[in-house]
């Protein structure tokens, strides 16, 4: 009779193994791509014993073809302890390992890799395989949670075996024993398993009261206590052009419009001004050269960047008080939608990113130039001040806006029409609010520096670990230079520790310059 691999309990091996390593600490799962190209399912869990040392299990399992009757057969299961040395450093990943390898297979019409042992295709092997490996690899960091590991090495080992005449049948020949060895590769795909390693409570030791002895000096040693200032997300050209154009704001400050809003005093909005009741985008009008050359530079700008991009155009236009109100919503509208175009025929932005709305009649930035003038110290206890707050109570009781704007042509004579004509209605009538929003690639980096530099802050070695293999993986940003010195030195690595704070100083990081000073004066 055939013999059944004993899977089961292998498998509860490898759970008790996973089991205990998912309570540890730094573990690690991964896959090895060339394994799977025999349609062979396995993986690998690892956890991280101490800098330089980690403890593996690899557990490889082919069930098929079930049906017994099917003449090439490569059922198997493999399992494999291994013990790996870590040569790390900050551009190295080096390791090196042993690995027992137990193998127990049903195999017939195969050909073993490079066809080291000649197997007759008619006949049936299966037993068992106990042998002994060595193997190089090296580890590349993907990602903040994910590495590639190139590795190969060679096995020694023992099989005993029954041979069988044929692939599907259970004639037994006779029984047979060989070493052999083997090379082994793989190409592994590592997942970093997340999480905050758990600080290892330290023993507390009983001690005996002695009687110190008079000393005459005493060395004392400052702590080291890291300087680690959180690391700023990086937002892209948009981010670098927000800090000198308020203009530009990220899309989380965005808000539609409703004519309930003062624009005015929503500060640093650009505006382009229109001559009185018409649409057309004069250059030469006003400031309007300027400004469009602004908006246009900075749309451009972001549409060209990788890390950031153009979310909303908000273009608000609006008319003064003055007219028809159903003119006027027409005369809006079209003023928005003219500069629309203009921008549209500097910088190719499709339709969906503006935000083109008639605001109408401008009453709520009105009343507010209204109440600001009323309230000011220049025109206390005037005549204009009093019809001004006059304007403010019409503004306020009547809600027909034919009949309020007639009200306040009749104010004074007339006198107050000319006054507020004169020093608000100009600057009425422009295509209004104008904003440009923006969005950017989230910041990876400086999140897995950021959470490196957390952990830096504890006494924690295994934490301290931790932040070295994430800080490895964004090695190459100048950001991370200050944290990865840091983590270096406390992680015992302190010549190169010292190179990477020197390279942080060197390019103005202050808490670098002040690390440095504090470890090379201890």
């Amino acid at each position: 009779m055939k013999k059944k691999l004993n899977y089961r309990k292998a498998l509860v091996v490898l759970l008790l193994f996973i089991t205990q390593s998912v309570s540890a600490q730094q573990v690690t799962l991964s896959n090895n791509l060339l394994y799977d190209a025999t349609l062979t399912p396995n993986l690998r869990v690892a956890m991280r014993l101490s800098p330089h040392w980690s403890l593996g299990l690899t557990a490889g399992y082919r069930p098929w073809p079930t049906d017994d009757e099917t003449v090439r057969k490569y059922k198997h299961l493999l399992l494999s302890p291994d013990l790996r040395y870590w040569k790390d450093s900050v551009n190295v990943h080096h390791f090196f390992g042993i690995n027992p390898v137990y193998v127990h297979y049903n195999i017939s019409g195969i050909r073993l890799p490079f066809n080291l042992y000649q197997l007759d295709k008619e006949q049936r092997y299966q037993g068992d395989f106990f042998g002994l490996g060595a193997f190089y690899g090296y580890s590349w960091p993907l990602g903040r949670h994910w590495n590639f590991e190139p590795w190969i090495g060679a096995v020694v080992g023992y099989t005993k075996y029954d041979n069988y005449k044929c692939g599907h049948c259970g004639t037994k020949i006779g029984t047979e024993k060989k070493v052999l060895v083997f090379p082994q590769a793989g190409l592994s795909i590592v997942y970093n398993i997340p999480g905050r390693p758990r600080q290892v409570e330290e023993p507390v030791l009983q001690l005996q009261p002695v009687v110190e002895a008079p000393v005459t000096a005493a060395v004392v040693t400052k702590p080291f206590v890291p300087a680690l200032t959180p690391v700023a997300d990086f937002k892209g050209r948009a981010g670098q052009l927000q800090q000198e154009n308020p203009v530009v704001q990220h899309i989380s400050n965005y808000r539609p419009y409703d004519r309930t809003r003062i624009l005015r005093k929503e500060k640093e909005a650009l505006y382009v001004h229109f001559a009185l009741g018409k649409s057309i985008l004069d250059n030469g009008f006003r400031e309007n050269r300027v400004t469009l050359d602004r908006i246009v530079d900075i749309t451009r700008q972001i549409m060209s960047d990788s890390a950031s991009s153009v979310k909303k155009i908000q273009i608000i236009g609006l008319a003064s008080i003055e007219g028809n109100p159903a003119s006027n919503e027409r005369l809006s509208q079209n003023r928005a939608l003219a500069l629309q175009k203009y921008i549209q025929q500097e910088v190719t932005v499709p339709d969906s990113l503006f935000e083109a709305v008639g605001g109408g009649e401008a009453w709520a930035d009105f009343r507010d130039y209204l109440n600001d003038l009323a309230s000011g110290p220049v025109l206390d206890g005037s005549a204009v001040e009093s019809s001004l707050r006059q304007a403010l109570t019409i503004i306020d009781n009547e809600p027909d806006a034919v009949a309020r704007e007639q009200k306040l042509r009749r104010m004074n004579g007339g006198k107050t029409w000319k006054y507020i004509k004169e020093h608000i209605l100009k600057d009425q009538r422009n295509s209004g609010y104008i904003r440009i929003y923006f969005d950017y690639v989230p910041d990876k980096a400086a999140a897995t520096i950021n959470e490196a530099s957390e952990l830096l802050t504890t006494d924690c070695g295994d934490c301290h670990r931790e932040a070295l293999r994430l800080l490895q993986t964004v090695r190459n940003d100048e950001r991370a230079q200050n944290a990865l010195g840091v983590a270096l030195w406390l992680c015992g690595q302190k010549d190169e520790a010292l190179s990477c704070l020197r390279r942080a100083a060197a390019n103005g990081n202050a808490d670098a310059q002040r690390n440095l000073r504090e470890l090379e004066a201890n």
